[in-house]
């Protein structure tokens, strides 16, 4: 998103800042909405930048903690700010950090200062900060925040490594193929066309194999990359969303992963949401938007009509189809207790294990499955080679 340099007239006084937003009219209009008359407005060009690196969410952590510490200890919240933004070792942070502090200062709210930088800061944390603010428990918010990220970043690193040793050991199989099928094999060809004999069925196929890749192993690797783009494209629309995300649900071995990650992600932050007093309906629509996924937002987002309607949660999540029998019925029990937040925690730790327990579950079923499939085809390749000089050999001791 660009950012737009304002200079903006207020009863202080002239003011001058940055700020994050789709274009120069959406700046203008939010100053007037607030009453307050603009001079200028104009887009910062880009900087190039050798340097601080991206802000990534280990950073967010380390502050929100930080923060809450040194809020708790009864320090003002401008010293706090003054204080992380020169200890931050990632310039671009520290940058966002001396920003926020520099609009509190002028007068913004803590959480309107923090929307100043939504690619850092996104809704989930500046609806918390904001009801932290209207309730003055901030350092309890920034601890209750600190703990879902912390807990987030454990959820999505169990996924990830779940992923790499999978990912690295089908890259290394292809590389080796490739190489096997460009360089090795065309040597036994040309020694086999020498030999004028009859080959063996398996090795027609490796060799066939091996014309192809020589010849058009450019053409597929373009192939590749046009579809990944096509694919890349579809997928940022809104129907290609829930086209994928719909059948990825469904996938075997993976589909039940994704829903128990999807299931985790809401407890924890809807359950985080409410414990910090946002309300129910905006709790909902941040979390239907953090899903990760098309088809669980949309449901989620179709909830918040039917509870705004009277109905409680437990009752339009069952009809969506779209949570686990038992979750749904911890919710309602939750809500009938009135102790959703603390229902919506304990399913949150409950599918946490679970995710655990399916990942180490693919992961067992993965290595063994991907190291027999190399086993078979290195086996089948070398096999194949090997037959035609056996009966070589045959021939030429018979003869």
């Amino acid at each position: 998103m660009p950012i737009f340099i304002y200079r903006v007239k207020t009863k202080a006084g002239e003011l001058t800042g940055e700020v994050e937003s789709k274009s120069k009219d959406d700046v203008i209009a939010t100053f007037r909405k607030q009453k307050i008359e603009v001079i200028s407005v104009k887009k910062k060009s880009r900087e190039i930048s050798f340097g601080g690196g991206k802000v990534t969410g280990k950073d967010v952590v380390v502050f929100t903690r930080q923060f809450a510490t040194m809020v708790e200890a009864g320090l003002p919240l401008v010293q706090c700010l003054s204080i992380l933004s020169t200890q931050s070792d990632n310039k671009k942070f520290a940058k966002a950090i001396g920003d926020v502090k520099a609009s509190v200062e002028k007068g913004e709210t803590f959480a309107d200062a923090l929307r100043r930088h939504p690619k850092i800061f996104d809704n989930l944390y500046c609806n918390m900060v904001e009801a932290g603010e209207v309730g003055g428990i901030l350092d309890t918010i920034f601890k209750r925040l600190a703990a879902y990220m912390e807990k987030a970043m454990a959820l999505k690193g169990k996924v990830k490594s779940a992923m790499v040793y999978p990912a690295a050991i089908v890259s290394i199989a292809v590389i080796v193929i490739v190489f096997l099928m460009i360089f090795v094999i065309p040597t036994f060809a040309t020694m086999f066309e020498g030999a004028g004999a009859a080959l063996p069925l398996p090795t027609q196929i490796v060799m066939a194999a091996s014309f192809y890749t020589k010849r058009y192993i450019v053409h597929t690797i373009v192939l590749g990359v046009v579809v990944g783009f096509l694919f890349k494209r579809f997928y940022a629309t809104e129907k290609g969303k829930l086209v994928v995300d719909n059948i990825m649900l469904k996938v075997p071995v993976f589909g039940p992963l994704i829903q128990k990650v999807a299931v985790a992600k809401f407890t924890r932050t809807m359950g985080t949401l409410i414990a910090s007093g946002v309300p129910i309906l905006q709790g909902l629509d941040v979390t239907a938007r953090t899903a990760g996924n098309k088809v669980i937002e949309k449901a989620v987002l179709s909830v918040i009509d039917d509870v705004q309607k009277g109905e409680n949660i437990a009752e339009t999540l069952e009809k969506k189809k779209v949570f686990p029998t038992m979750v749904v019925q911890m919710i309602g029990v939750g809500e009938a207790a009135g102790a959703l937040d603390s229902m919506l925690n304990k399913i949150a730790d409950f599918y946490d294990e679970e995710v655990d327990t399916a990942v180490e579950g693919l992961t067992s079923l993965l290595e063994p499955a991907l190291m027999a499939f190399l086993g078979v085809v290195v086996g089948f390749i070398v096999v194949a080679m090997y037959l035609p000089i056996f009966k070589l050999a045959t021939l030429a001791g018979g003869g």
